[in-house]
C-alpha cells in the first residue's frame, strides 16, 4: 500500500520562502544571544513559529498567517561601588568608580599599571601632589 501525500505545504516553500528567511533570522538572534557572554549560559531559548490559517466563507481558499515568538535569555545585570563626597575646598559632590576592591588600595591593572583605587595611574598622581616641605628650623 502507498500512502500519498494528501498535504503538501512544505514549511520552507510557503510564502515563497519568506516563513522559512523569518526563522533563519529569529534562529540567528537565538545564536547570538547563546554566544552573548552577558547571558545565562544554560537558560533556555526558544522560537514558536504560530501558523493561523483563514479560511473563505466557501472553505476552498484559505489564508496563511505566520508569526513568530522568540524568547532570549536576558541580559544579566552588573553591578558596581561608587565613591561619592565632597570636595572641602569646592563644595562640589564627586562620584567615581572604586577600581580597587578597597577604597584608598592601590591596584594592578590589566596592562599590569599601578593605579589607584579609581583608576588613576600612580604615577601621575604623585606628580600632582605638591610636596611641601616645611622647615621647622625657620620657625614658620
Amino acid at each position: 500500500m502507498s500512502q500519498t501525500k494528501n498535504i503538501d505545504l512544505p514549511l520552507s516553500q510557503l510564502g515563497n520562502g519568506s516563513i522559512q528567511e523569518k526563522l533563519d533570522i529569529e534562529l540567528q538572534k537565538v545564536f547570538d544571544n547563546i554566544h552573548d557572554k552577558n547571558t545565562e549560559a544554560q537558560h533556555k531559548r526558544t522560537i514558536t513559529i504560530k501558523l493561523e490559517f483563514v479560511p473563505d466563507e466557501n472553505r476552498h481558499t484559505i489564508k496563511v498567517n505566520s508569526d513568530f515568538a522568540t524568547k532570549l535569555a536576558k541580559i544579566k545585570g552588573v553591578s558596581t561601588t561608587v565613591l561619592t563626597g565632597k570636595d572641602i575646598k569646592s563644595g562640589r559632590v564627586e562620584a567615581r568608580e572604586l577600581k580597587s576592591d578597597v577604597p584608598g588600595q592601590t591596584y594592578f591593572d590589566d596592562d599590569l599599571q599601578q593605579k589607584t583605587d579609581v583608576g588613576d595611574p600612580v604615577d601621575e598622581e604623585e606628580k600632582t601632589k605638591e610636596k611641601k616641605v616645611i622647615n621647622l628650623r625657620e620657625g614658620n
